[in-house]
């Protein structure tokens, strides 16, 4: 009965489970009809012929396989001008009825069935401006495109394409997007169109241009096209790859960027990013120009996931500077990196953003969120921002600027809203498929089950980001879109599976999820202690590098044989099942690991301990190497059934500590001590957990260890840097240093008399 309401102007109808519309329609007077996202197998017959005043259409993401007729003669008053059809089952039997509309300006075609668009059929649509016929099987764009002399915008990727079509004769164009076809030779006119700011052909293999025309072609605003690749020297598969994809708004302008870099720090590590400005321009490209340097940068400091991943985003709203004080943006970052210590180990992905640029990772066919928007809707949220008195208006946002309470930028709006980002790490593994990176356009367009199931079955990364994009756009996105996909190929020899014995990890949903996560996400009663035959494996190894281990060897290694020890008849691994990268290790046979760091005479025990007279078992020396015998590699939860020690794990991941001068502890029991795990402090030296009197040991300003595994020496004073004293405060400065000489000396007079009861607040050490 809506339809026969004569008021009806606009029906938004969308994301429903319609099954149909009415069969029949009298005369209905609505300009607006979006019935996207339903269920409909066909549109009423009379819709096109009674709806007179319809403008707008869209159909997409249905199951249509035919359209209804716009006219029954060759005279038609239709003056329908946006036409959306994208991701149903139109054959080309639906081509010819779009003659029907000879008004129409948009039309949106993508992903369905066509296989041919015939010219005659396009010559009649002389008004179109804006056309995507992506993700076809169209072998050739008509020649007839040329009767559309106000095209602006053609849009065909992912189609069989071998012919470069003619639109670069047609004076109002601006955009063409011809990637992922078969393209093989490009012909261009002498002189480009005046307005003519993109063209992708990028995904088109066969494609070889010449000088001339690469040097035509570099004169356009955005020309992309394939780079070739010096390809994998040793031949291995990549363990990722990437396409992504840009897209401006309605008013023209790019918001948004994107950051990739497959080989970042080296090539056992990746990098990609998505920065959204909503409506400024100059957020998302400083972003994209400085990010990945200073995540570089935060990496040689610290080794801990959520730190350097905070510390970038932090050390990024400094240098955004003036254009961060009134204009803000969305940021998410991927980090994907391997175990230093383990070359083959498994690969980490660690995800962080701030504001609506979101990350998901495909893992068995089912969407897992890594990101997190922090909005009003979040209580944590509204109730710091109402501690600091700001002004919440009635559309939910702050002071009326941004909904994001974290977001970078907007320097203006804090302690509001702050840069501090979301950080989630998880250990990718053979049934991770891929990840997507997004910017606000991409998900408020689609939800997250439908950007997995639709990219899922693509087996391109840059055709599914395209797809991502043209899907967004079909259903209603009028913002600047951008997305970034990477493939995933985490086989079972670089995952290690040992702590779930041997078993893989479930698809999300069925499992916890500390299970997934990193360490510092897990609980603390999954932690096993390290016996010197078998250690924590990522645990450590992303904490203390080669050099390390080697300058600590005299204080973590016993002058007894260790107590818990692996032995293939101990009742505590029975029949324990390992993974690929780490079989079980029997008693008194390890796996070799040699320690690269070398020191010099003056600093080697030659395999002595100050206080032993016999070489301390598991270590070798021959002159001035040191090599350490030591399994690191997979702790156990089991193993806290024979040493039941309370561990916590920081946010700074968990550090064996030496606390060789302890005196209330035996040397031969020093490994399994509560004071031999203990945090890392940014300078290298390691504090303990519980309260140590050894304060040489825990000193905060511990002079930094370089890489090669020594102490950088304290400064010499210099004779001739003396401090010169003005003749005019000589009497000043004596009279102050009389009156601390005699302060020190009651403070002595007050210690001898009461040695217990005075204790000093701090104590002066050689550190």
């Amino acid at each position: 009965r809506l339809f026969y309401n004569s008021s009806l102007r606009k029906l938004l109808a969308g994301y429903n489970m319609l099954g149909r519309l009415p069969d029949r329609l009298e005369r209905t007077q609505v300009e607006v009809l979006d019935v996207q996202h339903n269920q409909l197998l066909e549109l009423p017959s009379n819709l096109l012929l009674k709806a007179d005043s319809l403008r707008f259409l869209n159909a997409s993401a249905n199951k249509l396989e035919m359209l209804p007729p716009a006219t029954l003669s060759e005279e038609t008053h239709s003056i329908l001008q946006e036409l959306y059809l994208t991701n149903n089952n139109l054959t080309d039997k639906c081509v010819p009825l779009l003659t029907g509309h000879p008004h129409l300006k948009i039309l949106h075609m993508a992903y369905n069935r066509l296989q041919s668009f015939p010219a005659s059929k396009m010559a009649k649509l002389e008004e179109l401006e804006e056309i995507d016929i992506s993700g076809n099987k169209l072998k050739a764009i008509p020649t007839t495109i040329m009767n559309c002399r106000r095209m602006h915008t053609v849009i065909a990727h992912s189609n069989c394409i071998e012919v470069f079509p003619e639109v670069m004769q047609l004076p109002e164009i601006k955009c063409v997007d011809l990637s992922c076809n078969e393209l093989s030779e490009i012909t261009l006119p002498e002189n480009l169109p005046p307005k003519l700011q993109e063209l992708d052909l990028t995904g088109n293999p066969r494609l070889a241009l010449d000088h001339k025309t690469l040097e035509l072609l570099n004169n356009i605003r955005c020309f992309k096209i394939d780079q070739p690749s010096a390809g994998d020297a040793s031949g291995a598969p990549a363990v990722w790859s990437h396409g992504y994809t840009e897209a401006s708004g309605v008013k023209n302008k790019l918001c948004v960027a994107a950051l990739s870099a497959n080989n970042f720090c080296d090539n056992r590590e990746a990098l990609y990013g998505v920065f959204d400005g909503d409506r400024n321009v100059e957020v998302p490209y400083l972003l994209q120009c400085t990010m990945s340097d200073i995540l570089a940068e935060e990496l040689q400091k610290t080794k801990n996931e959520e730190e350097y991943m905070i510390n970038t985003f932090i050390v990024m709203q400094r240098k955004l500077g003036t254009a961060g004080q009134k204009l803000g943006g969305s940021a998410v970052l991927c980090h994907i990196k391997h175990d230093p210590m383990d070359p083959g180990g498994c690969f980490t992905l660690t995800s962080a953003n701030v504001g609506k640029c979101q990350t998901i990772l495909c893992r068995n066919g089912k969407p897992l969120p890594l990101s997190r928007c922090y909005v009003m809707s979040c209580e944590e949220e509204l109730k710091r921002i109402k501690q600091h008195k700001a002004i919440i208006t009635e559309d939910g946002k702050v002071n009326g600027v941004t909904d994001s309470t974290r977001i970078l930028g907007y320097t203006f709006l804090h302690p509001s809203v702050v840069p501090r980002p979301h950080v989630q790490s998880i250990t990718l593994t053979p049934q991770d498929e891929f990840f997507i990176l997004g910017s606000k356009g991409l998900w408020d367009s689609l939800s997250m089950d439908e950007a997995v199931e639709a990219v899922r079955n693509v087996p391109d990364a840059l055709a599914a980001a395209k797809k991502l994009c043209t899907l967004a756009q079909s259903y209603g996105c009028n913002d600047s879109i951008s997305a970034v996909v990477v493939q995933l190929n985490v086989t079972e020899d670089s995952f290690c599976c040992c702590e779930l014995n041997g078993v893989p990890p479930p698809s999300p949903g069925i499992f916890p999820q500390s299970v997934n996560v990193v360490i510092k996400d897990r609980p603390t009663d999954a932690l096993g202690m390290p016996s010197s035959s078998s250690g924590m494996a990522s645990e450590i190894s992303s904490e203390i590098s080669t050099s390390e281990m080697s300058s600590e060897v005299g204080s973590t290694a016993s002058d007894e044989p260790p107590q818990v020890a692996m032995n293939e008849n101990s009742p505590a691994y029975p029949g324990e099942q390992r993974c690929m990268l780490h079989p079980v290790c029997l008693s008194n046979s390890f796996q070799r690991q040699l320690s690269s760091a070398t020191f010099s005479s003056a600093f080697s025990d030659n395999g002595l301990d100050s206080d032993d007279e016999e070489p301390i078992e598991g270590v070798f020396t021959n002159g001035s190497r040191v090599e350490v015998e030591v399994d690191i590699h997979c702790s156990r939860a089991k193993e806290k059934q024979l040493l039941q020690v309370p561990v916590e794990a920081s946010d700074e991941g968990i550090v064996i500590s030496a606390n060789e001068d302890e005196p209330s502890l035996p040397r031969k029991a020093e490994y399994s001590a509560t004071g031999t795990i203990g945090r890392r402090r940014g300078n290298g030296s390691v504090a303990p957990q519980e309260r140590s009197h050894n304060l040489i040991e825990v000193a905060t300003d511990a002079p930094l260890r370089k890489t090669g595994g020594y102490f950088a020496a304290p400064a010499q004073p210099d004779p001739d840097d003396q401090f010169i004293i003005p003749p005019e405060l000589e009497e000043e400065v004596k009279e102050i240093m009389k009156q601390h000489q005699e302060q020190q000396q009651q403070q002595q007079q007050q210690q001898r008399q009461y040695p217990m009861d005075h204790l000093a607040d701090y104590y002066d050490t050689p550190l």
